[in-house]
């Protein structure tokens, strides 16, 4: 079934969060909205932090008096600071005595652990949805990205949970990408479906359940030099896993970069060869610059949050806002319910092995600092 997007998107932004703040979400909102005629933008903080804001069209400024910072504990965000801009932003997306959100996404730079905690406590987790994920991209050698899930919110996964993950990863890149049948891998230290431990054997029989049932387009296992390739859509695993990958790759990729410098400064002829090879050097560190694949997306909840790195500069922080727009356009959190539904309807075993447990939120959920 076609979903008609959105005719107008609004975002909001946690305009003082990150390492940089206002300095840098201010910039990449403007250049946002100069992108797109049909966004509005609400922004949030300290009203006289964003002052050069008020004239802006299509642009409001909502106050909040407290910032989270960086460094600060979960418990802090969640019970202290309840006027923090990160607070305020979530709010926006829940619905008031029936009216429909402010915002149709949210979109910040802070503390990743307690923007995970703050949004699962405001916003509740989607029935059938046991744990949020936290989801991105990873460059591949095709000139595209893979998508992953999940790279931190949860250390430790059951095979329903991965099944979840996989569903609502699908809509995730169908929704942003327009693939309408993502291709789904179960990251495991080999292709064979006897390899992995329990869990994960599993999950691949739940995964191969789901795609004879076609709820996802499910191709098998996966390996880890399979993230880069390019022939696989979207690749499922635990919070810890993923994690380590998407960290293991980023370091991988400055090393390949600082090892490339450092020769080619050896002596005036490899001075000589760097002139002649910039142009292919400047489109390699294009094409690895993590800028161009920043914003999260924490799935399963209530509504649509989105993660910038803390370090975000302007190109990065307008890259998650685009990201956010793309997936409030395409009516993710819809497409996330409806693939959810048709699981729990097609297996209505997942719920009866989970113990009959609360599928509307899980509270022992393991919150990691992951970005």
């Amino acid at each position: 079934m076609s979903v008609l997007p959105l005719e107008v998107v609004r975002l909001a932004i946690d305009c003082m969060g990150g390492d940089h703040g206002p300095s840098v979400t201010l910039p990449a909102a403007k250049a946002f909205l100069e992108r797109h005629p049909n966004a509005e933008l609400l922004l949030v903080g300290m009203p006289d932090a964003l002052k050069e804001a008020f004239a802006w069209p299509r642009a409001r400024i909502i106050a909040a008096s407290e910032v989270v910072q960086m460094d600060d504990p979960v418990e802090v965000a969640l019970r202290r600071k309840k006027d923090s801009s990160m607070r305020v932003a979530i709010n926006l997306l829940k619905s008031v005595d029936g009216a429909a959100p402010l915002a149709d996404a949210c979109v910040s730079a802070g503390n990743t652990g307690a923007l995970m905690a703050v949004s699962r406590y405001l916003l509740k987790t989607l029935d059938g949805i046991d744990r949020p994920a936290i989801a991105s991209v990873m460059p591949t050698q095709t000139g595209g990205y893979t998508t992953m899930l999940d790279l931190g919110a949860n250390v430790d996964c059951t095979a329903e949970h991965l099944l979840q993950f996989a569903l609502m990863g699908s809509a995730l890149v169908s929704a942003v990408d327009g693939k309408d049948e993502p291709k789904v891998g179960l990251l495991n230290i080999g292709e064979e479906v006897i390899k992995g431990s329990e869990t994960i054997k599993r999950a691949g029989e739940l995964l191969r359940q789901a795609g004879a049932a076609g709820q996802i387009n499910f191709i098998g296992n996966v390996e880890g030099k399979d993230i880069f390739t390019g022939e696989v859509d979207l690749v499922v695993c635990d919070g810890f896993v993923g994690n380590v990958a998407l960290k293991t790759a980023e370091g991988l990729a400055t090393m390949i970069i600082t090892i490339i410098r450092q020769e080619f400064g050896r002596s005036w002829l490899t001075k000589a060869a760097a002139l002649i090879a910039m142009p292919v050097l400047k489109r390699f560190k294009d094409r690895v610059d993590h800028r161009r694949f920043n914003g999260a997306a924490l799935l399963g909840l209530r509504g649509l949050v989105f993660k910038s790195h803390g370090a975000a500069d302007q190109l990065a922080f307008e890259t998650a806002l685009n990201r956010a727009y793309d997936a409030a356009r395409n009516r993710l959190l819809d497409r996330v319910h409806d693939r959810i539904i048709a699981a729990l309807q097609a297996q209505p075993s997942a719920i009866e092995e989970s113990g009959g447990a609360d599928v509307s939120g899980d509270k022992a959920t393991q919150v990691v600092q992951a970005a």
